[in-house]
């Protein structure tokens, strides 16, 4: 069943951002569940253009040499830590039965567009140049995130596309953010009563944007040329105000040539992907997310 916000908690336009990324964190401790045990866990840190970027690297419980997946997490561009991402990190890389490196890019509002589309170029490059180090296969990789980390995956494999490396085999995409506008059919059915407000996404969005044009292709993927971009998997949540815009991407893709795997979930909001604590639905995509990035990393592709 769709998910509503407690009473007592008011909007995060209305906590700021320090309450917000509070709420945050407060609010994984109850829905995520417990972590999954993955055969080892390493701390790094990635040169970036503002400065060392940690990632944390999971690796699954495998006798084959697994493919890797750079994972961009959540929460507006604004909240979402390597901790709050933590039990979801595992559970992907058990899932795909793939290392894993989920990235803590530079959040806004302290650090604006493009800060963490940068970090997240950085990273996946990084994972490219040293996968055999971490015991993957460096022609094996993808790139995935939910919600904002979604938004940076796509713009990521864009700018793989264009640059010829590193080559990516998927992008993954959870109730992606890609259209700043704001102005889907989705939006105005949704707009309230469905946990992620329309009025809440629309902040994050003020807070990510800062003086760049709302029509930049690295910050409005709805917006780019998705022509040549590596096979894609999108999930969409049914009481979600982002569902519209991740439904017409996945269009974009098909329309453009680009195979395309598109999941509505019924009777689920915004953030369902980390609820493993709180819905079957969460299990039930990583289960088909899972499947998806086995199949497009496997090495008889």
């Amino acid at each position: 069943m769709a998910v509503e916000r407690a009473k007592d908690v008011p909007p995060l336009s209305e906590q700021g951002v320090e309450g917000a990324r509070r709420t945050h964190a407060e609010q994984t401790r109850l829905v995520a569940g417990q972590p999954e045990p993955v055969a080892e866990v390493s701390e790094h840190a990635v040169d970036g253009p503002g400065g060392p970027i940690p990632v944390r690297v999971y690796r699954p419980e495998t006798e084959e040499r697994p493919g890797a997946i750079a994972y961009f997490h959540g929460g507006g561009w604004v909240v979402g830590t390597l901790d709050t991402y933590d039990p979801l990190a595992r559970a992907l890389a058990n899932a795909a039965g793939a290392v894993v490196a989920s990235v803590d890019y530079r959040l806004a509002p302290e650090n604006p567009f493009p800060a963490a589309v940068t970090d997240c170029w950085a990273a996946v490059n990084w994972l490219a140049d040293h996968a055999d180090e971490l015991g993957a296969d460096p022609d094996r990789l993808a790139v995935g995130g939910d919600s904002a980390g979604g938004n940076l995956a796509t713009v990521v494999a864009r700018r793989a596309r264009d640059a010829f490396v590193p080559s990516l085999r998927h992008q993954l995409m959870v109730y992606p953010a890609l259209d700043p506008t704001t102005s889907s059919a989705s939006y105005r059915e949704l707009a309230e009563g469905y946990l992620l407000d329309a009025v809440d996404m629309r902040w994050y969005w003020h807070q990510y944007v800062g003086c760049a044009h709302p029509e930049l292709p690295d910050l409005a993927p709805a917006w780019a040329d998705v022509g040549g971009l590596p096979p894609a998997t999108i999930i969409t949540a049914e009481y979600d105000p982002l569902r519209d815009e991740g439904e017409d991407y996945a269009r974009r893709l098909e329309h453009a040539g680009v195979p395309v795997a598109l999941h509505r979930f019924a009777g689920v909001t915004h953030g369902f992907f980390r609820w493993r604590a709180v819905t079957p639905a969460a299990s039930d995509a990583m289960a088909v997310v899972g499947a998806a990035l086995r199949d497009a990393l496997s090495t008889s592709r």
